[in-house]
């Protein structure tokens, strides 16, 4: 029989150091975990509102509303009897240089993938999905990108540090095959001739049901090795006030967590969520919508690698 001094802390308050209460291990390399959660507390690439150095402590905050669940709802099976997850906090880089942290993103993922372990990545600004991209592509190749936003992030004329324009260097480094991306809840101003990826505009996106998006998703990218990246501002303000380039017109967080759920099965690599900046945020429910969305992707990509125990 369990004691009370034995029985989990499920409290919203009491010893939350770890995304959705998982352990913390600073040496994740050394760990029998199939997923590691790192967070990128990097904001020196924001064209808008600073903050996002400070989504991963609030996303992992905002995480113990869902770590009493022991199967989570919709799904079917428990998480935690299915695959192990630790989480390495977050990245050491030194403060204000950006090359410094590249590199080290670069070189932590590369290793944490060498060692067959999958990665969610929590940041930080949309630059960080780069250099995830760049370590991802050493294992895996070419992949497919989907990835949600209210940008495109495919401007050519920002600086070499921005967040608006890693995938428009990404197709040139030959990390993503565009013919085979899709970009959700595109509804600010793009160059559409030559732009290659698939867009479901946000007007679009909200007029189709999340099943039909998810037919469209699957349908550009085949059986590609795919990369989910999830720009918190894809949401509508209203769900996701907490942000630092909001555009109001976006998606509910039900219908984002619809699509998350409807790719169950394909072959998912790499995950992040980004531009969480809780400075900004409500109530905590842009931090609560980032972890939920991690979690929601946690269990596609562990259904999909065949690790469901019922």
């Amino acid at each position: 029989m369990t004691t009370f001094a034995e029985k989990p802390d499920y409290s919203l308050y009491s010893n939350a150091f770890g995304y959705c209460r998982q352990p913390l291990n600073f040496k994740p390399l050394e760990s029998d975990a199939d997923v590691v959660v790192i967070g990128l507390p990097f904001d020196m690439a924001t064209t808008g509102r600073s903050g996002g150095r400070m989504g991963p402590d609030a996303i992992r905050r905002a995480s113990v509303n869902l770590a009493w669940e022991e199967t989570r709802w919709p799904w079917d099976f428990s998480l935690s009897n299915s695959i192990n997850i630790v989480d390495a906090g977050d990245l050491v880089f030194n403060c204000g240089d950006q090359e410094d942290f590249t590199s080290r993103t670069e070189a932590f993922a590369t290793k944490v993938l060498e060692a067959d372990k999958a990665l969610l990545s929590f940041g930080g600004d949309h630059f960080v999905t780069l250099p995830l991209l760049r370590a991802h592509h050493k294992k895996f190749g070419k992949m497919a990108l989907l990835h949600f936003d209210a940008h495109t992030d495919t401007y050519s004329q920002g600086s070499k540090y921005d967040h608006g324009t890693m995938f428009y260097h990404a197709p040139k480094e030959g990390l993503i095959d565009v013919d085979h991306s899709i970009q959700v809840g595109i509804r600010t101003e793009y160059t559409k001739e030559g732009h290659g990826f698939e867009v479901v505009d946000a007007a679009m996106a909200n007029e189709l049901t999340a099943d039909q998006i998810v037919a469209k998703i699957r349908k550009r990218v085949g059986d590609l090795p795919l990369y989910v990246t999830f720009d918190i501002d894809c949401l509508d303000p209203a769900f996701a006030p907490g942000t630092g380039t909001p555009v109001c017109g976006g998606l509910t967080s039900d219908k984002a967590m619809k699509i998350i759920r409807g790719l169950r099965g394909m072959n998912i690599v790499g995950m992040d969520v980004v531009e969480v900046a809780p400075s900004y945020d409500h109530a905590d429910i842009t931090a609560l919508a980032g972890a939920t969305l991690g979690l929601e992707m946690l269990h596609a990509w562990t259904e999909g690698k065949g690790l469901v125990k019922k």
